[in-house]
């Protein structure tokens, strides 16, 4: 047989070979796998189940109608109390209406303000009709002295009208999961249907503390900004007592008219734990407050439950030159826990049958969920620890001819007679 039709068959043969080995060769990537939506008819194999949890002292009365003490990271009940009824919630709105400008707008902008902003009713900033400042200096004048015209100036800037404004704000409360809350202003002067929940509230100051601009503003003490047409400037000093009294507080928004009763949102950072407490209709709204963030830092401690790059499984590489790849986590996963919870948290990650060559490192695939009893679950997402090249004809061809040439396997003689080829041995 001729040389070069014989190398040409051995080749064939090989790669077919191969490729079957690394795994099949798939017609149709719906044959392997079978996903419906997220909601849990997934076709996924349970990969690993470890069971991994405690009590606690007496918890501290409070005169709160209702009351949440949540950690940021998990978005963990630590305490409540009343959770669900709803509530007005005062000038806490203006947590919704900076976390909203904050992501939708520029800090830098330049905002004029309108005659309805220097109309509205309420604490005040005393902006002037046509007055120019920047976004970030409403901001500041919003959250740290409670200005309901910065409100309605930042909520004309960023939604055109206060009205498109307020839709954002509810599109927004619905997102971070606060089903139980609506807007109707962006100042929270009252209205019969503008209401919150406590256990909403929490989780709408939880997502605005993850973002570290919102973080500086609201644990901001005392700020100056300018005052345009006079020769001195605003000095604004927090409401928030806690940033003065409280060891490790960093935010993040009073409020009080006469239907809510005095309202606040506070949070405070102590053993790696960022916490936010809620208390609506609270008249010892600072005393009540830091009672139950003591209770929660003294009875619960964090649990790291699962570590930055910690393998959770593998998964099976179709037509690839591994047959499987490593699943890890790509974040450490820390839980508050009392003592003797930890033993009962349950972790249980999530993978498809397969997945099909090639494969990028830090690829999303499947999720882990961590429960601890009925009133924890937590889902992060999984990812590949390495690539996994694919296995195919042209790969396996081009892999063989480029070691062959690489260790001088094949040589090409050309003298003056027809070409032929020579093998050595590597």
């Amino acid at each position: 047989m001729d040389p070069k039709r014989a190398l040409f068959c051995f080749l064939l043969l090989f790669c077919i070979y191969t490729g079957f080995r690394s795994g099949g060769i798939s017609t149709s990537a719906g044959k392997f796998f079978t996903i419906a939506s997220n909601t849990g008819h997934e076709t996924f194999n349970k990969v690993q189940e470890c069971l991994t949890g405690e009590s606690a002292g007496t918890i501290p009365a409070t005169a709160a109608t209702s009351a949440v003490v949540m950690d940021v990271a998990s978005r963990r009940v630590l305490y409540a109390k009343n959770p669900h009824i709803r509530l007005p919630m005062a000038s806490t709105t203006k947590i919704m209406t900076a976390i909203l400008a904050i992501e939708m707008g520029d800090l830098d902008d330049v905002v004029t303000v309108s005659p309805r902003a220097v109309g509205i009713e309420g604490s005040s900033i005393y902006l002037g009709k046509g007055e120019k400042l920047t976004l970030e200096d409403l901001l500041y004048g919003l959250m740290l002295r409670s200005g309901n015209d910065a409100a309605v100036a930042i909520a004309e800037h960023i939604g055109g009208t206060v009205e498109n404004f307020v839709n954002l704000m509810n599109r927004k409360a619905f997102q971070i999961g606060a089903k139980n809350t609506n807007f109707v202003n962006p100042h929270g002067l009252h209205d019969d249907n503008h209401y919150t929940t406590a256990y909403d509230l929490a989780l709408i100051s939880a997502y605005a503390m993850e973002n570290p601009v919102f973080r500086t503003i609201a644990s901001t003490k005392r700020k100056t900004i300018p005052w345009e047409g006079r020769n001195y400037s605003r000095v604004l000093q927090n409401k928030n007592a806690l940033l003065w009294d409280y060891e490790g507080a960093n935010g993040i928004k009073t409020g009080y008219t006469k239907k809510s009763g005095r309202c606040l949102a506070s949070a405070a950072l102590r053993f790696d734990m960022q916490l936010v407490c809620i208390v609506l209709n609270c008249q010892p709204w600072f005393e009540d407050s830091m009672a139950l963030l003591n209770f929660c830092f003294t009875n619960f401690k964090p649990h790291t439950v699962i570590s930055e790059g910690q393998v959770l499984g593998k998964v099976s590489v179709v037509d690839g030159f591994e047959s499987s790849v490593d699943v890890i986590s790509g974040e450490d996963v820390v839980l508050p826990v009392k003592e003797g919870e930890a033993g009962k948290i349950k972790i249980r990650a999530y993978l498809p049958s397969f997945i099909k060559a090639p494969v990028k490192a830090g690829r999303k695939v499947g999720y882990v969920e961590i429960y601890l009893g009925s009133d924890v679950r937590i889902r992060k997402a999984l990812y590949t620890a390495s690539g996994v090249k694919e296995n195919t004809f042209i790969s396996n061809f081009k892999r063989i001819i480029d070691k062959w040439l690489k260790c001088g396997l094949c040589s090409k003689k050309t003298a003056n007679r027809p070409q032929i080829w020579q093998f050595r041995g590597c």
